[in-house]
């Protein structure tokens, strides 16, 4: 055997034993008469000791020659060690080495493997399997595999089956940009890579597996962010017999275990905001709750002075951010100028500093008095020493300039603190949005998704306020999961087709077989389904999914390491049936 112990299982219980150890040289340290050599594993590290009197000539020797990262195995007796090292698991004790193999010699490899390396983040993306070796992105990676353990079995112990479904199906036209693949067999067509299980699942509903579940891998060819890949994981649930209600409970029970069992936090209520009190309140659909910062619309007590930048607005709306009517006038130009970025897109800022002493100095003072101002801090709930920012423009894009403010300053307040969880459900969605490009409505969610019964009879009249049977759930200001009640009729689906634009034969071609098994008993079902990556990153105190992936995908949608996507060479575009136009 290579090895009959792992590099951090060794304490004093262990003295006097021989054992056999395999790793990866950390580093080493020769002082002419005795070389020290820490081995590393996935396990932890032990200190190994080559002594010139105590130990071979020829092993010593070649102690001398090990580089860092070189594999090897060793044998000998543990020892009790002179300096202690309290810091890790195995400090108390040495080998003292009788045998050495070098398995395998290793380069100087282009960072240091260590917890504060010096490679930046394009370096260890090209040599992620070195980057692997180090403790943090270790750590992440059992981190996941704990919470996908986790997942398995709570989800096993509800009698939730887990069943695999196809990564070759069919393109359609709603959501993101499918990946596709073409055909050798079949010339001129193509299959779709998922962006998720959902006509799958719910024929598996059909076929009455009655809860399904799947950790499955997603594809969707769409501008990257920090936190999106090409390539991602969800945890992908169904459930038939069952509404609304059923659903949240079965994954609030789901979100407590996680949140119990992986961080040890006990959560006790999952508040519910409908998509309208989010938007309303916090300027987006998937609120950060761990902190306060709640809009005051402003609309009422604003527009009867002669300020023509609130008058000519649709919607005037602040904040009040603590503590800060004690921001200088450059700090307030600072934020003045971060809201006029491009990125946020505002024309500017009017602020209102609440004095201690009881008095409001506005930015606008010219045009409002004393009482005015003493009406906005009573609508936006600021209190003395706050700081009241106020923006205006078109109601839906000064909502979101207003939100992006809002976190940029809980962020530098610190009030978004990695290890409090502040779960909350979104209800009551808008079943369509209107897309000004193609000048109809999409669904919000996807086509399958089911009307509240009640708001059916608005499809005709008024698209736009007719509410969805779906739901999310938001951790921290991220969008962990989102779900439906599906619809499971062939008479509702082909309505919802058709007010999506789809004509009856669009509709058959994309998505005809799912109509079809409706016709065959389809029980009322729906699901819902986790970000997986998202999910274990911010239960590990992050919120960027790359260092939580083994391999994952830079800003470009390319794996540096691999050097993918890459060219393909013209005997196999033959084969596939394609032309390039270069």
């Amino acid at each position: 055997m290579y090895r009959n112990h792992t590099c951090g299982a060794l304490n004093s219980a262990n003295i006097g034993q021989e054992v056999i150890l395999a790793g990866w040289v950390q580093k080493s340290r020769d002082k002419g008469f005795m070389v020290w050599v820490d081995v590393r594993d996935r396990y932890g590290i032990t200190q190994l000791i080559f002594d010139e009197e105590r130990t071979d000539k020829t092993v010593f020797e070649l102690a001398k020659t090990l580089g860092r990262e070189f594999v090897i195995q060793v044998k000998g007796e543990v020892i009790e060690r002179e300096s202690k090292n309290k810091n890790i698991p195995t400090g108390e004790i040495e080998v003292l080495v009788k045998e050495l193999i070098v398995l395998n010699p290793s380069k100087t490899p282009p960072f240091t493997i260590e917890d504060e390396t010096d490679g930046g983040e394009d370096i260890r993306m090209k040599y992620r399997y070195l980057d692997i070796r180090r403790n943090p992105v270790k750590q992440n990676l059992l981190f996941r595999h704990k919470v996908a353990q986790e997942v398995r079995n709570y989800l096993s112990n509800l009698d939730f089956c887990e069943v695999e479904t196809p990564y070759l199906i069919k393109s359609t036209p709603e959501g993101a940009r499918d990946f596709v693949v073409p055909s050798r067999m079949n010339e001129g067509q193509f299959y779709a890579l998922p962006q998720s299980p959902q006509t799958f699942k719910q024929l598996l509903m059909v076929g009455g597996m009655d809860k399904y579940f799947q950790i499955v891998k997603c594809f969707r060819d769409e501008d990257l962010r920090a936190d999106r890949q090409p390539e991602f994981t969800q945890i992908d649930c169904e459930m038939a017999f069952v509404e609304q209600e059923d659903i949240l409970n079965v994954f609030e029970g789901l979100t407590r275990h996680l949140l119990q069992k992986v961080n040890n936090v006990t959560i006790d209520t999952f508040p519910r905001m409908t998509y309208d009190e989010a938007m309303r309140l916090y300027g987006n659909d998937k609120p950060d709750i761990r902190f306060g910062m709640q809009f005051g619309e402003l609309n009422e007590v604003v527009k009867h002075k002669d300020f023509q930048v609130f008058n000519a607005a649709e919607l005037v709306v602040g904040i009040a951010v603590p503590g800060g009517a004690s921001y200088t006038r450059k700090e307030i130009d600072q934020l003045i100028d971060w809201v006029k970025r491009p990125q946020v897109g505002a024309l500017g800022m009017v602020y209102v500093k609440y004095n201690e002493d009881g008095t409001l100095k506005s930015s606008v003072d010219k045009f409002y008095d004393q009482q005015d101002l003493a009406e906005w801090a009573e609508i936006t709930g600021a209190e003395k020493g706050d700081l009241i920012c106020v923006l205006s423009g078109e109601t839906n894009k000064v909502r979101a300039q207003l939100s992006a403010l809002r976190m940029e300053l809980a962020e530098r307040l610190g009030l978004r603190n990695p290890k409090e969880f502040a779960p909350l459900w979104v209800v009551d969605f808008p079943l369509l949005e209107w897309d000004e490009e193609s000048a109809r409505f999409h669904a919000m969610h996807h086509p399958f998704t089911s009307p509240k019964p009640e708001d059916i009879k608005l499809l005709e009249t008024e698209p736009a306020k007719v509410r969805a049977n779906a739901y999310d759930l938001v951790l921290n200001g991220n969008e962990i999961g989102g779900g439906s009640i599906r619809i499971h009729d062939k008479a509702t689906q082909e309505m919802m087709f058709r007010y999506l634009g789809f004509t009856e034969q669009e509709a058959k071609a994309q998505f005809g077989f799912l109509m079809d098994a409706f016709q065959y008993g389809a029980p009322p079902h729906g699901g819902l389904a986790f970000g997986l990556d998202r999910l274990v990153a911010i239960l590990g105190g992050q919120e960027t999914i790359r260092d939580f992936i083994a391999f994952p995908k830079n800003n470009s949608g390319r794996d540096v390491m691999i050097d993918a996507p890459s060219p393909v060479d013209q005997e196999q575009l033959s084969e596939l049936h394609i032309k390039l136009n270069l």
